[in-house]
């Protein structure tokens, strides 16, 4: 589990004037969703930016608000379309001790034979859908394909997760497929067409 901590503060005045002041100041407003109501905080922008760089969407992170630890996942951040800031950020709470369900990006490794051979790689699926206790969520799941070759392709059902981690995804989603490329293709089909007249013209002598 992650050992990222926002250090956050309680908010108790609302409204666009008081964020803007906070924004100005620094700082970056948000809010804590899941267990119970819901909690306003405000966080600093530069610690903020910081560390979002080095978490996903299923890493569990802590939020200290005053001395008070709150376990959750970044769910959401908003930014300013003209310079990419951190205008507004968005936590889910979680349970340590229940269950939970969460995507988990697919990380792949490795180089195909069947790149080498001339194919094209094409992988169309970028993240899953687990169900764990947060203790055994994984921050990312890899994947290595050095030894998928050309026409081949690896599932959602070919990977392997750890103990405890129950797979929700649809298990005939593909992760990562190597085909021939646009022109071995055509070329291939071309030949094949060429094999099939052949035969033809040699059924019509005979």
């Amino acid at each position: 589990m992650s050992n990222v901590v926002f250090s956050a503060k309680k908010r108790t005045d609302f409204g666009s004037a008081r964020s803007a002041r906070l924004r100005k100041a620094g700082r970056v407003p948000g809010v804590i969703y899941g267990k119970g109501e819901s909690i306003p905080i405000d966080l600093d922008g530069r610690e903020l930016s910081g560390h979002l760089r080095n978490i996903s969407e299923s890493t569990i992170v802590q939020v200290d608000i005053e001395g008070a630890s709150h376990d959750a996942f970044v769910k959401s951040t908003q930014r300013n379309i003209q310079d990419g800031s951190i205008i507004h950020v968005d936590f889910y709470e979680i349970e340590m001790g229940k269950l939970l369900r969460a995507r988990v990006s697919v990380h792949i490794t490795g180089n195909p034979i069947g790149v080498r051979e001339g194919g094209v790689l094409e992988t169309p699926l970028h993240d899953i859908e687990v169900e764990c206790l947060p203790k055994d969520l994984p921050p990312r799941i890899t994947v290595d394909i050095s030894g998928l070759g050309v026409n081949q392709s690896i599932h959602v059902r070919d990977i392997v997760l750890g103990d405890g981690v129950k797979l929700i995804s649809a298990e005939d989603q593909v992760v990562a497929l190597v085909k021939f490329a646009k022109a071995e293709a055509a070329a291939a089909e071309t030949a094949g067409e060429a094999v099939s007249g052949a035969d033809a013209k040699s059924g019509e002598k005979s």
